[in-house]
């Protein structure tokens, strides 16, 4: 049986809760969620039943420590987010969006084999992204290229794209 473990991290953001599952002979977890203070449609403290295992949650800090300082574009880790099969190939997607470049929530929607009119569909998904920054919902723009909804909240969005784009650097 897999066990829900949790660490913190301090981040630009201030304190990131790291969720992840790990598997019944121990070992590292699969990263399940990632969440930023004040961040929408999340938990801000961890379950009663989660476990404090900072081991088994190093790698994925170690890389959002990496990306936060400008040293690393993309993440490997395991992943185990939960939500409908709809929502996983939604994330599935946010991941083919290029470090430094935006996309629109339609062609986010084309990019994950979502009809056109599925876009509020994608929206939502986008916004329920329990994987802040690793899965990469940031870089989801208005169709006009406005910055539009991000649960950790807009200013957050503009300063993962200017870091992104190398404007903090």
């Amino acid at each position: 049986m897999s066990t829900t473990v949790f660490t913190f991290m301090e981040s630009p953001f201030g304190r990131l809760l790291l969720s992840g599952v790990r598997p019944a002979e121990g070992g590292p977890a699969a990263l399940a969620t990632v969440t930023a203070p004040g961040q929408k449609y999340a938990l801000a403290e961890p379950a009663d039943d989660w476990v404090h295992d900072p081991d088994a949650l190093a790698e994925p800090v170690a890389q959002l420590t990496e990306y936060f300082a400008g040293k690393r574009t993309t993440f490997d880790l395991p992943l185990a987010p939960a939500g409908t099969d709809f929502r996983q190939r939604i994330w599935a997607a946010l991941d083919d969006i290029p470090y430094g470049e935006t996309v629109t929530y339609g062609r986010l929607a084309a990019l994950a084999g979502a009809a056109p009119q599925a876009v509020r569909a994608v929206g939502g998904a986008v916004g329920a992204n329990p994987l802040l920054i690793v899965r990469p919902c940031h870089r989801v723009v208005g169709a006009n290229g406005a910055l539009t909804g991000f649960a950790a909240g807009v200013d957050r969005k503009r300063w993962l794209l200017d870091l992104e784009s190398g404007a903090l650097f």
